[in-house]
């Protein structure tokens, strides 16, 4: 212990002498020991402090002051290409070029593009001009002036290299008597990369060993091409493993740039007649590749070369057996138009059967995936495969609800209908499902043999499809009864996919031409229309024309003081004057009326009806075959009312959704509550459009947008069975038609079957409902609708009675028949609601409430 004591005495004694030996060395401000590094700025001021002393006083140069700060050359704009993929360098895949003649445009040329073109991302077709000029039916044809054999390809690959190098990753060239099977070919080429030069094909020398038609021409073509000494230009082994053109020969775009490159010296030595001999060597000058490739990377095409005896239309079937006939991506050489469609339909159900088959492995495999330990919930996994769940609806009143239906009805379709008819494109859609809904029905059960329907139910969800439930019942053929078993089976109709329609280009500068028509009981309206129109369009410049359709009964005075119209014609000749100036103008046009639609005053309960027109929804043809001469064929026409208002948006809509000679627009206007009436709601003119105020009326088509042009070419086409309205007269021919489907101006459209679309939507600064409100401003009665009145004396009817109580398994056609023999009367969903049904629940509540407390 005392050891160890005096080892660290020694340790103390030791620790302080060198601590007194350092401190004679080291200094006394130990910062002297780091060495400091000045910044420049600090380096630059003691440098001047030391040249002029610490008084010196720096003298700023204000001379051309201030200048304007020089952007530096990288801040440039910098130019970017208008699509990503060609920032990226993405290309397409394959282009393809065959090389044909003028004789076979016609002929093997259509039916390649015909059976390829689709598939593939490019194809153009190469021919000798020879300076004339014919016109082909087919698209995509290059012509060469000069008619050179020899040069041909060569032409051909100055003309890919200069137009579509940049634009795809492999070129396909090929002669006219190839086909290709497109969708096996860009398959494979997927599986290559681009980096690598590709010189791909059939060799020569295979094909002149393997024989074949193939190779009976290369011999023929060696023997043609022989020179004087006996030496033909497939005499050299290297030549005979160029690829074989009459195959088919694919090149990448690295091969062709090269080849481009060097495309003199590929022009000086094609000495050759043999165009594979020639491009072969261009190749193997330009890029250095040894020969032709036939495969590469473990990508192997496989070229199916045709014997001279085989006829596709009767050795069809034997070739299928042929492995390597079905995993050929080409076949050569087809010599006809209906073998290359032969071949198309093969190949094209070789492919369908393999993705079915892949699809039904996939669909296996999904559902065993779990084996019963996971939940297809947790997984993803629905039915049917790929087809989303239907929508989760936030509230009760987003449920999607089932409706019942059979072979010719509809059950509780909508709010305002207990039963409809089965439109005529719903009834195929049933039909075809429940054919199929039996035919598995059958594959599934055997035993089992259709009798009749049980029920059936469908329901659409706008995220999954149409789904319907069909309960048949059936009868087992293996029993002696003749009891019945009810089988249920689910049918799902997914929505296909989603597609962006290509449509002309439109802009919201087109001058609208708008037609109202007018009927004598509504001049005051139209007063109130046009001073809406001066504060909306004539204010703000807009691009509109109005012109009035003045509708005069058969006895009325058009002229003097008993005009009828002569405040409105005082109102529009004011305004013309007034905004003259900015082009702003409104006309009218006179029509007289037939005596049988000249009642004086018109039925008080027409104000009940959700058109102008009443009873009379044809005159809207009338009104538009006799006024639109007066503005021009190729004028937007918007066909409006006296009952709307509108905002200056609604107008630019139109003009973005009517197209000449491609789309009508028929905008679905929201019809407002007259709030007055019972007060159930609080009447606001800007407010938003909300349930407690109104309704989307889709049942109204008074207005409609379309251009002159169209609805001529529509109207001529139906002249035979509705006759054009030429003077007043002709009137009374449209009431007497014989055929009343055809009702409205939107009718005639569908009726003609013009290629034109039809479109409809909701539009909420398209209001009605101002006639209504007039009418109930002045203090008059509001009657009954008379299409609820038509109703109301049917339903007294015992045998119609007895119908409606049925129940709707057994409900058949006879309805449907007297539906349809009526369907020119009034129909109770043209009748304006008054309330909401929530509303008018709510107030017979608050008055039961209120007849107990009296109680």
């Amino acid at each position: 212990m005392r050891r160890s004591a005096l080892s660290r005495n020694h340790y103390f004694v030791f620790g302080i002498l060198v601590g007194l030996a350092l401190s004679f060395y080291l200094p006394e401000d130990v910062w002297d020991l780091v060495q400091k590094e000045e910044c420049p700025q600090e380096a630059a001021e003691n440098s001047l402090i030391e040249k002029f002393g610490e008084e010196f006083e720096p003298h700023l140069n204000l001379i051309s002051k201030p200048l304007a700060a020089k952007k530096p050359v990288s801040a440039t704009n910098v130019i970017r290409p208008r699509y990503y993929s060609s920032e990226l360098g993405i290309r397409e895949k394959l282009f393809i070029g065959v090389m044909t003649s003028q004789d076979n445009i016609n002929t093997l040329a259509t039916a390649i593009n015909r059976t390829t073109a689709h598939l593939v991302n490019k194809i153009k077709f190469f021919i000798n001009a020879d300076n004339v000029k014919t016109n082909y039916k087919l698209k995509n044809i290059v012509g060469f002036t000069d008619t050179r054999e020899s040069l041909r390809p060569f032409h051909v690959i100055k003309y890919i290299a200069d137009n579509y190098l940049d634009d795809y990753d492999y070129f396909l060239i090929m002669p006219d008597t190839v086909y290709v099977d497109a969708r096996k070919l860009k398959a494979l080429l997927y599986h290559i990369s681009i980096t690598f030069d590709l010189y791909m094909g059939a060799r020569l020398e295979q094909n002149i060993v393997d024989g074949g038609d193939s190779a009976a021409a290369a011999a023929a073509a060696s023997r043609r091409i022989s020179n004087s000494n006996g030496v033909d230009d497939l005499g050299s082994q290297s030549d005979r493993n160029y690829c074989d053109l009459n195959a088919g020969i694919l090149l990448s775009s690295s091969v062709i740039r090269k080849m481009r490159n060097n495309l003199d010296w590929c022009v000086r030595n094609g000495v050759s007649n043999v165009h594979s001999v020639n491009i072969g060597r261009c190749v193997k000058y330009s890029s250095n590749l040894s020969g032709c490739q036939t495969s590469f990377q473990g990508v192997h095409e496989d070229i199916y070369g045709l014997q001279p005896h085989i006829k596709l239309f009767k050795d069809l079937n034997i070739l299928a057996r042929d492995e390597a006939f079905r995993k050929a991506a080409a076949v050569y050489p087809v010599t006809s138009m209906d073998d290359f469609y032969r071949l198309h339909a093969y190949y094209s159900r070789h492919h369908l059967e393999l993705v079915q088959q892949r699809s039904f492995d996939l669909e296996r495999k999904s559902y065993q995936i779990a084996n019963g330990s996971i939940s297809n919930n947790i997984l993803e996994i629905r039915w049917p495969l790929g087809v989303p769940l239907g929508s989760a609806p936030e509230t009760r009143h987003d449920i999607i609800t089932w409706h019942l239906i059979n072979s010719t009805h509809i059950f509780l379709p909508n709010a305002e209908n207990i039963v409809e008819p089965l439109s005529h494109t719903d009834k195929l859609d049933f039909d075809k499902v429940l054919e199929i809904a039996i035919a598995y029905a059958k594959r599934k059960h055997p035993h089992l043999q259709y009798v009749d329907l049980h029920t059936v139910y469908r329901k659409f969800d706008a995220t999954r499809g149409m789904d319907y439930q069909f309960h048949l019942n059936m009868r087992d053929t293996t029993r002696y009864s003749d009891e019945l078993v009810t089988q249920s089976f689910q049918v799902v109709k997914p929505l296909g996919r989603v597609e962006v329609i290509p449509s002309p280009y439109v802009t919201e500068s087109t001058r609208i031409a708008i037609m109202v028509p007018t009927f004598e009981h509504q001049a005051a309206d139209g007063v109130n229309f046009i001073t809406e129109y001066e504060r909306i369009c004539m204010q703000n410049q807009d691009n509109t024309f109005l012109l009035m359709i003045f509708l005069y009964r058969y006895d009325s005075i058009s002229k003097g003081e008993q005009d009828p119209f002569k405040s409105l014609k005082t109102l529009a000749l004011d305004l013309s004057t007034k905004y003259k100036s900015d082009g702003s103008r409104i006309a009218w046009v006179s029509i007289r009326l037939p005596p049988m639609l000249s009642d004086k005053p018109p039925p008080p309960e027409d104000i009940m009806l959700n058109s102008i027109y009443g009873r009379n929804d044809i005159l809207s043809l009338a009104v538009a075959d006799l006024a639109l001469p007066k503005i021009g064929l190729d004028s937007l026409v918007l066909m409006a009312s006296t009952d709307i208002s509108f905002k200056a948006d609604f107008l630019n809509r139109v003009r973005m959704n009517t197209i000449q000679g491609f789309q009508i627009y028929s905008p679905i206007g929201f019809m407002m509550y007259p709030c007055r009436l019972a007060h159930f709601c609080k009447q606001c003119e800007s407010c938003d459009v909300s349930q407690s105020s109104g309704y989307f009326d889709k049942w109204n088509y008074d207005l409609i947008a379309f251009y002159s042009r169209d609805y001529v070419q529509a109207r001529k086409l139906i002249e035979s069975t509705l006759p054009i309205t030429r003077t007043d007269n002709d009137i009374e021919l449209l009431l007497s038609r014989s055929d009343h489907k055809i009702n409205t101006i939107l009718d005639m459209f569908v009726a003609s079957q013009l290629s034109v679309h039809i479109l409809r939507g909701t539009e909420p600064n398209l209001r009605y409902g101002y006639a209504i409100r007039n009418h109930i401003s002045k203090g008059g009665e509001v009657p009954t609708c008379p299409a609820l009145q038509a109703n109301a004396a049917a339903s007294h009817n015992k045998e119609q009675q007895e119908l409606y109580n049925e129940i709707p398994q057994r409900y058949d056609a006879l309805r449907a028949e007297r539906e349809t023999a009526q369907a020119y009367g009034l129909d109770s969903r043209k009748c304006i609601h008054l309330a909401s049904r929530k509303q008018i629940g709510d107030a017979i509540i608050r008055f039961e409430d209120r007849s107990i407390l009296h109680k």
